[in-house]
């Protein structure tokens, strides 16, 4: 099989190209809320939306945040009309399945917006971990150390594979190989998930 016992992905921008809705959805609550587009941009990706509301809203209170983040996430529900899945997921699925690897999908994510936005881009993942499963998200390690125990191999044999900063602070954290997109600096530096695919069947 490789160096690798499983792969561990992450969603939004990783297997699902999910950018502009996630986007418009920041930018609409930012209006909304009266936060400048300017301190929402950095943190748009990677961060539960709790996080993020907390990190520029420190004013509000427990139930305040928590309402502000189910609004903000209520814009994404409906906002699939351009989620696909990102180049090189067709090929990336297949050579998993060619070599019986594990894999599971790690997302900052809820259920419900998780089930959505991968099934607008046809993705049935043998495994999904949400923020539900993991309050403690992204960059935390904790959502990719359940997804390595529930599929039972160690977090030092997965690898992980992000587009943000906080998603491989969090496979770091959990001491998991990783794997970025975007130019980011990381174990494995990939151009799309079809490098990847190659890469997997070489090591195999």
């Amino acid at each position: 099989m490789g160096r690798f016992a499983a792969v561990l992905l992450d969603m939004d921008g990783t297997l699902v190209d999910s950018d502009a809705a996630v986007e418009r959805a920041w930018i609409t609550w930012a209006g909304e809320a009266g936060v400048g587009v300017e301190d929402i941009l950095p943190r748009m990706h990677g961060n539960p939306a709790l996080t993020t509301i907390r990190a520029v809203r420190p004013d509000l209170d427990p139930p305040a945040a928590e309402r502000a983040a189910l609004r903000q996430m209520e814009l994404q529900y409906a906002d699939l009309h351009d989620v696909v899945p990102t180049p090189g997921t067709d090929e990336l699925l297949a050579a998993m399945r060619e070599l019986g690897l594990p894999w599971a999908v790690v997302t900052s994510a809820d259920k419900q917006l998780a089930a959505a936005r991968l099934g607008a881009a046809g993705i049935t993942p043998p495994l999904l971990v949400t923020v539900e499963e993991t309050p403690r998200g992204k960059p935390h390690p904790d959502p990719y150390l359940v997804a390595a125990a529930r599929l039972g191999v160690k977090p030092g044999d997965c690898l992980v594979v992000e587009d943000s900063q906080p998603g491989i602070d969090a496979g770091r954290a959990a001491g998991c190989t990783v794997a970025a997109l975007r130019g980011l600096d990381a174990d494995i530096r990939l151009d799309s998930l079809a490098d990847l695919a190659r890469l997997l069947r070489a090591e195999a």
